[in-house]
C-alpha cells in the first residue's frame, strides 16, 4: 500500500518533523508492506527522515504570465468566479504524486485552525476524484475555525482522526460520522540523548520555548516571560535551558529566546540550545529537564511523553485539549490573553513545582494511554483501506 502525506511545510518546525516521522514510523509498524512518502514545501529539510520511502517536492508552484494556463485561470476567475483551476496548476506539485498512492493522508495537525484554506480544498476534491482514500491525520480544529467551506472539506474525507477529544466531541457535533479519536503520533516519537551543555544541571533544568507566533498575538507576553525568567531565578536554584523548536525565516524560536539568554547570561544560570538540532535531538534534551515551559505544542509533546510537569502558553484547542485528555483538566494551560499576566505565569509556575510529584504520578498513569491511542490510528488506516 502507497501512502502519500502532504499539507507539510517542512521540518524546519520540528513539529511537524515529529508528526512526519512518528506517523511513518507507527504506519510501518502496524500495516504489513506499507511505503510512505511525503509530499513537503520545502523537501531539503526532510531527507534525513530514515522511515520515509520518498520524499516529493510539494512546494507551489508559479504560473507564468499570459502562459495557457495563466490564460485559462483568469477566464475562469473573471468569468465564473471560479479559482479552482488555478489554485489546482499552484498546487500541481503534490496533485501529480496521487495516481501512484492509495491513500492521502493530510498531516497538517493543525492547518484548518487558521481560516479557509482553499488550496487544501482543491487538493482533497482531486484526491476524492481520482478514487483515492482521504484522512485528515491527528487533527486539532476549534469550533471557531469551522465554517461553510470547511466542513464541506471536512465531509469529503474518508477518515478524520482528531488527536484530543474537544476536536472529537466538536466535530461529531458537527454531524460529521466519519471521526475517530486518537492521540497525536509524536507521543510515540524516540529520542537521541546528545551531550549535556555547560551549565546544565542534571535533574535540575526547566526548559523554556517561546515563539514569535505567541508573541504577534500577544506583545505584552514578552514581559511576563522576562518577568518569568527573573522569578526561576530569584526563587529557585534551576538552570534554565532556553529551547528553541521552530526555526523558519520570520517565526524563529531562537532569535525571541536569544534575546532573553543576553539579558540573562551573566547570571549564570540561563543557557540556549542550539538552533540546529532535529526533533528527536531537541526531545533528548527535554527529557532529562526537570520541568517545561512551552509555547510550541509538539516541544510540550515531548515533555509530556517523558513524564515531565509541563507548563503550555497555549493559544489553541489543541494545548487545551491535549492537557484535558492526559489530566482531566486543562491543567496549566495559560491561554493567549493570560500570557502577559506576570503574576499568573508566576503563580502557574509555582503550582507545577509544588504538585512536581502528584503531575507526574498522573503522566506516569495517562502517557501509556495516549501512546495507545497514537497507534491506534494505525489501526482505523488500516480498516479503512481493508
Amino acid at each position: 500500500m502507497n501512502i502519500l502525506m502532504f499539507a507539510h511545510g517542512g521540518s524546519l518546525n520540528r513539529g511537524c518533523e515529529a508528526i512526519v516521522r512518528s506517523t511513518a514510523t507507527i504506519i510501518k509498524n502496524k500495516i504489513d508492506n506499507s511505503r510512505v512518502y511525503l509530499a513537503s514545501g520545502k523537501p531539503e529539510t526532510d531527507k534525513f527522515i530514515e522511515k520515509i520511502d520518498g520524499v516529493f517536492d510539494g512546494s507551489t508552484r508559479t504560473i507564468k504570465k499570459y502562459s495557457k494556463d495563466w490564460i485559462i485561470s483568469m477566464l475562469n476567475v473573471k468569468l465564473f468566479k471560479d479559482d479552482t483551476y488555478a489554485i489546482s496548476r499552484y498546487e500541481e506539485n503534490t496533485i501529480k504524486h496521487m495516481k501512484n498512492m492509495d491513500v492521502l493522508l493530510s498531516v497538517g495537525g493543525d492547518n484548518y485552525c487558521y481560516g479557509d484554506q482553499p488550496a487544501l480544498y482543491v487538493i482533497d476534491k482531486k484526491a476524492k476524484e481520482q478514487g483515492k482514500k482521504l484522512v485528515l491525520w491527528g487533527c486539532s480544529i476549534g469550533e471557531e475555525d469551522i465554517t461553510e467551506h470547511t466542513l464541506k472539506d471536512l465531509k469529503l474525507f474518508d477518515l478524520i482522526l482528531a488527536r484530543e477529544t474537544l476536536t472529537y466531541n466538536m466535530l461529531k457535533g458537527k454531524g460529521l460520522t466519519n471521526v475517530e479519536l486518537c492521540a497525536d503520533s509524536a507521543f510515540t516519537m524516540e529520542k537521541e540523548e546528545l551531550d549535556l551543555p555547560n551549565g546544565w544541571q542534571q535533574g535540575n533544568t526547566v526548559g523554556l520555548n517561546f515563539s514569535p507566533l505567541v508573541l504577534s498575538r500577544n506583545p505584552k507576553s514578552e514581559q511576563s516571560v522576562r518577568d518569568l525568567i527573573r522569578h526561576i531565578i530569584d526563587v529557585t536554584d534551576m538552570t534554565i535551558a532556553l529551547t528553541p523548536h521552530v526555526i523558519i525565516d520570520g517565526n524563529n524560536d531562537y532569535e525571541v529566546l536569544q534575546k532573553f539568554y543576553e539579558e540573562f547570561k551573566d547570571t549564570g544560570r540561563v543557557i540556549l540550545l542550539p538552533n540546529n538540532l532535529n526533533a528527536i535531538q531537541y526531545k533528548g534534551y527535554i527529557a532529562r529537564m526537570r520541568f517545561f515551559i512551552g509555547a510550541r505544542t509538539h516541544a510540550t509533546i515531548a515533555a509530556y511523553s517523558n513524564y515531565i510537569p509541563t507548563m503550555v502558553l497555549g493559544y489553541s484547542v489543541k494545548s487545551k485539549g491535549i492537557a484535558k485528555d492526559l489530566f482531566g483538566e486543562e491543567k496549566l494551560v495559560l491561554n493567549i490573553n493570560e500570557i502577559s499576566n506576570s503574576d499568573l505565569l508566576k503563580t502557574y509556575f509555582d503550582e507545577m513545582v509544588n504538585e512536581e510529584e502528584e503531575i507526574i504520578n498522573k503522566l506516569n498513569e495517562s502517557i501509556p494511554q495516549i501512546k495507545e491511542m497514537s497507534y491506534k490510528a494505525a489501526d482505523h488506516l488500516q480498516k479503512l483501506v481493508k
